[in-house]
């Protein structure tokens, strides 16, 4: 995605191929998918930035008979899971157009079970978020969880009794992605840090400002466009660990335009119409400076996930509130855009495991929610989607907060590849998750993990019309 400031000449951002996905190459902007159905009753296509506006009118009416929703693809549906046998609340989902489904688990208990979670496993290297397909709290453990370790989130998740949880081994390591849209660039403890900037906004005094992971924000106070350039703009307010993973950073020339585009490779940019509740099973793409553009499926929201501190050592940074995914990211790849084929504006890139050959999990900060704590706006004044459902977490601002988009946002033009990327992480809380405060600047400095190579090749967009695709 090519972010970009003017006046300052564009830097393309030097991607590796990316290989078409044939059927799968998506026209941009998207046509409004049609209502179809002549009855009430009949189930209706949807776009999938339709569901969570949808959903947050559903939930409102069955109260604690909701117990989540996703979105069929396939189909273009909308799925609401619902507890128990009342006929009117299936009648009130199907005059919506949607499909009730009946589930075992409510929406409390999930929530009852994401807490018992958090007391008892905050191992670092594990991960939990809610499915609503399956109707369970989905937990990962990467590589380094074995032994003792193992066997207390093994037991943890059996106590919350059958159906309610399920456990997985990880490939990998879960570790935010520092080093990666466009690159940003700063120098920290002595040496380089490489971060992607997410999306442009305006702040709440009319400034021009981007936004970024918040462990991009508290590794170091002044980013440049460039590797060896000068600062151009400096930290206003960043939020890691606790409750999100955000930076909000504001361009040091007040003058600077930043119209609102995400570089999808190849001279071709999407527009940034609005933000975006994310939608499990809906599609998404995803920018940064180290693997260029990527798509993949939302899997689960509230996902909460125990990094291993990079600052205390055996400690926990623990963040809360994320969007889980199947888009696969690399160190570089941390603070870049997630975002959707009508330009939506959905995640900033926080962390996650695995790689891009491999494929791993990967966990993105609401745009929704970081636009709501920093107050900041973004895009061509389009109404944020609709709140998401309600899921398992322990958080005080839901994936599902709304902020209402205004113009002025844009993106800033990119500088190339870098070097030497470092996992920034802020000073862990004095228990996990204990640090809330939306927009808080958290103290602390970085240390440095990942393998980037300098120089590295980074992924485009198909060449020539306006379709967009990835590998």
């Amino acid at each position: 995605m090519s972010h970009k400031r003017i006046p300052k000449r564009k830097a393309a951002i030097a991607v590796g191929s990316v290989a078409a996905l044939g059927a799968a190459a998506l026209l941009l902007p998207n046509a409004n998918a049609s209502q179809t159905g002549s009855s009430d009753a009949t189930p209706k296509t949807f776009k999938a930035n339709d569901v969570s506006g949808l959903a947050s009118q559903i939930a409102a009416q069955l109260g604690g008979a909701f117990a989540g929703s996703y979105y069929n693809a396939d189909k273009q549906q909308i799925v609401v899971n619902v507890v128990g046998n009342d006929s009117n609340v299936i009648n009130t989902i199907r005059k919506a157009g949607a499909i009730p489904n009946k589930v075992q688990n409510s929406t409390a208990a999930l929530q009852a079970a994401a807490k018992t979670l958090k007391a008892q496993a905050t191992v670092p290297g594990t991960a939990w978020s809610v499915d609503p397909k399956t109707n369970k709290i989905q937990v990962s453990a990467d590589s380094s969880v074995t032994g003792a370790k193992w066997d207390k989130v093994e037991s943890t998740v059996k106590s919350l009794g059958s159906g309610m949880a399920t456990l997985k081994k990880s490939g990998g390591s879960f570790k935010t992605l520092v080093s990666g849209g466009d690159a940003i660039f700063a120098q920290a403890n002595g040496g380089g840090v490489r971060c992607s900037l997410g999306f442009n906004v305006t702040a709440s005094d009319g400034t021009p400002a981007f936004l970024t992971a918040g462990h991009c924000g508290v590794a170091a106070k002044q980013w440049s466009d460039s590797q060896n350039g000068q600062p151009i703009a400096t930290v206003d307010q960043a939020t890691f660990p606790g409750n999100g993973d955000f930076s909000l950073v504001k361009y040091d020339d007040p003058k600077t335009q930043a119209p609102s585009e995400v570089n999808a490779g190849n001279g071709q940019t999407v527009q940034i119409n609005q933000a975006a509740d994310a939608v499990v099973g809906q599609q998404v793409f995803r920018m940064g400076s180290t693997t260029g553009l990527h798509d993949g499926t939302v899997t689960g929201l509230d996902a909460t996930v125990n990094f291993q501190s990079e600052t205390v050592p055996g400690g926990v940074d623990t963040v809360t509130g994320l969007i889980q995914t199947n888009v696969c990211a690399e160190a570089g790849d941390s603070g870049g855009s997630l975002f959707t084929q009508d330009g939506s504006a959905v995640g900033l890139t926080s962390g996650g495991s695995g790689d891009c050959t491999a494929g791993g999990e990967t966990f993105f900060q609401p745009v929704t929610a970081a636009l709501k704590a920093t107050g900041a706006t973004l895009g061509a004044g389009g109404a944020v989607g609709g709140g998401g459902a309600a899921g398992a977490g322990d958080q005080s601002a839901s994936p599902g907060d709304q902020s209402t988009a205004s113009a002025g946002a844009g993106d800033q033009s990119g500088a190339g590849a870098g070097t030497g990327d470092q996992s920034g992480a802020g000073q862990a809380s004095a228990s996990p998750g204990d640090q809330s405060g939306a927009g808080q600047q958290t103290g602390g400095a970085a240390d440095q993990s990942g393998s980037e190579q300098p120089g590295q090749a980074q992924g485009s967009g198909a060449a020539g019309g306006s379709s967009l695709t990835s590998h």
